[in-house]
């Protein structure tokens, strides 16, 4: 079982998410959260048994994901919680930000239900054949 935290104010975007969970029969535990006030208040109030993996949107309201990845990786607590990008821009420069500040994985929101499911497995397999460590700068972005 693994618990997955996503974070993103699109009500279908999460629907989606939680559909292509279901589809790819993959034990877990969803849970989410629409803005990143409400995201970080949530892992304050489980510091102690934090997901397993966030995905986190960039976009969002009261607090953007960037704030809460510099945030996240700059909590001792938190930091080793693996994070995969989840957003509609592809911005060169801001993924390369995300890198270096410490996310594991980068994706662009596809609008295609099965190549959501695709990638959302792939990011799945991968972090947990690399023992959830970031990888080479070269394998960050996972391509729909």
């Amino acid at each position: 079982m693994i618990n997955i935290l996503l974070a993103d104010d699109d009500i279908d975007d999460c629907l989606f998410f939680q559909d292509a969970l279901e589809d790819l029969l993959i034990q877990n535990n969803l849970v989410t959260v629409s803005d990143g006030v409400q995201l970080m208040s949530y892992l304050e109030d489980h510091i102690t048994n934090p997901p397993d993996v966030l995905f986190l949107d960039l976009n969002m309201p009261c607090k953007s994901g960037h704030e809460c990845l510099l945030e996240i990786k700059c909590n001792d607590s938190l930091k080793e919680i693996p994070i995969v990008i989840f957003s509609t821009s592809q911005n060169a420069d801001v993924v390369s930000t995300l890198y270096e500040n410490g996310a594991h994985y980068y994706i662009r929101k596809p609008g295609d239900f099965n190549i959501l499911k695709k990638v959302i497995g792939e990011a799945l397999f991968l972090l947990e054949h690399n023992n959830m460590k970031q990888p080479d700068f070269l394998d960050f972005i996972i391509l729909s």
